[in-house]
């Protein structure tokens, strides 16, 4: 059985905020049902007020969805991508992992992606539900539509497809997806306007060398009371 008490014990009693260093989950619910269907064990960077930074570090082993025969999602055919059976595939995140940066009730997050030998490479702005929070992480449900962004201030809409498919297949409603595109136009508007967190510096943020990678629980799924937005 994996060892959780860096998972389930690392939330200071009176700040309510997480220490720099401590392993939470990141994960988003299933768009067609309640259940979790992807997980990643990430370490705190920075828990404020203000913003919440998490690293996932390369090799760590996470939880993603698959068709029910195995396939990823991605080499699925778009018109069934979304109808299929579908199941969760433990895995391991290759690459030279993410920072992720979410300000709390802001329906996106944005993750900085590098090349090896730490060369800076992009922004991603995920659109998602703002993240709920709870003792062992915090939870999400991804909203298909994404934006990257250049170091050099361009950007582009990413997924459209999926995002149209979706709608066609009942995941997301008429009302719903105005308000994914209406944020998706906010980002758009705090991009062009190129103020946090695109000039604070995170490009050149670097992990603490002395941290863990994190161990994915064999609760990952668990249904937590969450205890605020």
């Amino acid at each position: 059985m994996a060892d959780t008490t860096n998972i389930t014990r690392n939330r200071p009693g009176g700040s309510g905020s997480w220490a720099p260093g401590a392993q939470v989950l990141w994960r988003y619910r299933d768009n067609a049902s309640p259940r979790y269907h992807i997980c990643r064990p990430v370490t705190v960077v920075q828990d404020t007020p203000e913003l919440l930074a998490v690293w996932l570090a390369p090799g760590t082993e996470c939880v993603k969805p698959v068709i029910a025969d195995g396939t990823p999602v991605h080499q699925e055919p778009l018109e069934t991508r979304y109808t299929k059976p579908r199941a969760v595939h433990r895995d391991r995140w290759f690459g030279t992992g993410v920072l992720k940066l979410a300000r709390p009730g802001e329906p996106w997050s944005v993750w900085l992606f590098w090349e090896p030998g730490w060369k800076f490479r992009s922004w991603y702005v995920n659109l998602e539900e703002p993240r709920t929070r709870w003792s062992g992480g915090v939870d999400s449900e991804d909203h298909f539509l994404d934006i990257s962004v250049r170091p050099d201030r361009s950007w582009r809409w990413h997924d459209e497809d999926e995002f149209a498919q979706a709608q066609r297949d009942g995941l997301m409603s008429a009302g719903k997806a105005r308000t994914v595109r209406a944020a998706g136009r906010a980002a758009v508007a705090s991009i062009e306007a190129w103020g946090a967190p695109f000039t604070d510096g995170w490009e050149h943020w670097r992990p603490d060398p002395e941290w863990n990678v994190p161990v994915l629980p064999v609760d990952w799924d668990r249904t937590p009371a969450h205890v605020s937005p």
